[in-house]
């Protein structure tokens, strides 16, 4: 029953990937009528539309049917409306890529899962913070689960490549004094580590809160209790030559607040509640 079962959730695993696949491919045909534009291609645009490398993860972006949604996507569609800055969204799985575009010009912004940390400011600008998230373990209940940070001492975790949770669990080696193994994945994002683990192809993996909570449905076997990190400022980045854009990304913040409605409206729709710390 046991073999049975895991052979099951394998399936599943592998048709959410193909699945996962198919609809990155079809985003390279995807034909909108209205800005922004989204565009697979990692060509710039030039002129004034900004390229945005955008992360595809059920809170930063996704598609569903004929619908394009997001916190981030929409928060940005509503800069791009209301300030008439047309922009273009290049969907990314791995993070290293966007980061890597980024600082290669192929990108003006990057839209992912990416606490700021000190370290990281000396490499990016960040703009002020767009929500808040926290870092936490991913883990089977099928399996004995734990229940703390210690019991991760001599285990693997695996993390996105380019992430500064290399760098948390790092640091969390150092607090509890013993190792603990990081396989940074070069190939899958946040939610595919996720569906490994649910499969059983993989034990541990450390992601955002926000992305474990929202597959929490599909993936009801996943355990998310234990925290990795505090709550941590997730922000968009650009380069530290753009700092004149990481004001003007600042400014229509401040200007899509002012719209308390829509603004709280979209926290509750993403996050099940709001954010006081960032309010006006």
């Amino acid at each position: 029953m046991k073999k049975r079962e895991h052979l099951a959730r394998r399936g599943q695993m592998i048709l959410y990937l193909t699945l996962l696949a198919m609809v990155v491919a079809c985003m390279v045909a995807l034909s909108m009528c209205d800005k922004p534009v989204v565009d697979a291609q990692s060509r710039p645009s030039g002129g004034d539309t900004l390229d945005i490398a955008i992360e595809y993860s059920p809170v930063t972006y996704y598609t569903y049917d004929d619908t394009l949604g997001g916190y981030n996507y929409d928060l940005l569609r509503l800069m791009s409306e209301r300030m008439g800055c047309p922009m273009k969204f290049h969907p990314v799985v791995t993070l290293e890529k966007a980061l890597g575009g980024l600082e290669d010009g192929h990108y003006d912004i990057v839209v992912a899962q990416f606490p700021m940390t000190a370290g990281d400011t000396s490499r990016f600008a960040f703009t002020n913070p767009i929500y808040i998230d926290q870092q936490v373990l991913v883990q089977s209940r099928d399996r004995k689960l734990i229940h703390s940070q210690l019991d991760l001492a001599g285990d693997t975790v695996w993390v996105v490549k380019g992430s500064p949770m290399v760098g948390r669990i790092a640091s969390l080696s150092r607090e509890i004094g013993d190792t603990i193994y990081v396989h940074a994945d070069d190939m899958y994002g946040p939610e595919q580590l996720m569906m490994m683990v649910s499969a059983g192809e993989i034990r541990y993996a450390v992601v955002n809160r926000s992305i474990a909570r929202a597959m929490a449905s599909r993936l009801p076997n996943l355990d998310r209790s234990v925290a990795i990190s505090l709550s941590q400022f997730q922000s968009w980045m650009v380069t530290k030559q753009r700092q004149s854009l990481c004001d003007s990304l600042n400014q229509w913040h401040e200007q899509i607040k002012l719209d308390t409605a829509t603004y709280l409206g979209l926290q509750r729709r993403y996050f099940g509640g709001t954010f006081p710390t960032l309010a006006r």
